[in-house]
């Protein structure tokens, strides 16, 4: 058996603690997280055009 089975696929991110941060930390911060999500949509895009031509070739 191998211990990669046991682990889960992706790992929750750990929430950083806010409390300490001042308001335009806060503000960076955002600005990070938006830029995150866009990374990934566009992988998540990416992924799906992928999966769809792959689809599209197997129906023919």
């Amino acid at each position: 058996m191998f211990d990669d089975d046991l682990e889960p696929r992706t790992k929750k991110t750990k929430l950083r603690n806010l409390d300490n941060m001042s308001v335009e930390e806060l503000k960076d911060y955002i600005e990070d997280m938006k830029a995150e999500i866009l990374r990934v949509e566009t992988e998540i895009s990416k992924k799906q055009k992928h999966m769809n031509a792959a689809a599209t070739l197997f129906k023919s």
